[in-house]
């Protein structure tokens, strides 16, 4: 098993969560250390796709972690150095937006805040449909700056 802290962060593109966690259940395969964050969409939102209970159940059993949730649950990643890489899958055109704007008003905007004070990368797996072309301004505003990777 690798050592390395993986945070894990999921937005609410619930389309595609059955395709996340199957490679979040890779990923806790292969790491030790798997920390969930997610969007308060996703604790709050039950969809055709499952409900907000069922899906924090399943990010929490795999991982064997709470899943951090808040804005003040999320900000301690940085200052207590807790990550050594944070996953953004799905990262929504909105959790784009805010990231390229510097907007830390969400559990997984303020993870990676936090974690980018510590010089260590963000890798964005990005889930958008017709909205992409809008989302291409954020994307290379990202692709600019230290740190990020898209995947």
């Amino acid at each position: 098993m690798r050592t390395e802290r993986v945070g894990f962060a999921l937005c609410g593109s619930f389309c595609t969560h059955a395709r996340v966690l199957k490679e979040l259940e890779k990923l806790c395969g292969e790491y030790e250390t798997v920390v969930p964050v997610v969007s308060e969409i996703c604790q709050a939102t039950s969809t055709r796709f499952g409900t907000a209970r069922e899906f924090i159940s399943r990010v929490e059993g795999l991982t064997g972690h709470k899943a951090i949730g808040s804005v003040v649950e999320a900000e301690p990643i940085g200052p207590k150095n807790l990550l050594d890489v944070l996953v953004i899958a799905p990262c929504t055109g909105n959790t784009l937006g805010k990231l390229a704007a510097g907007i830390t008003d969400t559990a997984v905007t303020m993870a990676a805040k936090a974690h980018l004070r510590n010089n260590r990368p963000v890798v964005i797996g990005l889930a958008s449909n017709d909205g992409l072309s809008g989302a291409a301004k954020n994307l290379g505003e990202l692709l600019a700056r230290k740190n990020y990777f898209l995947e």
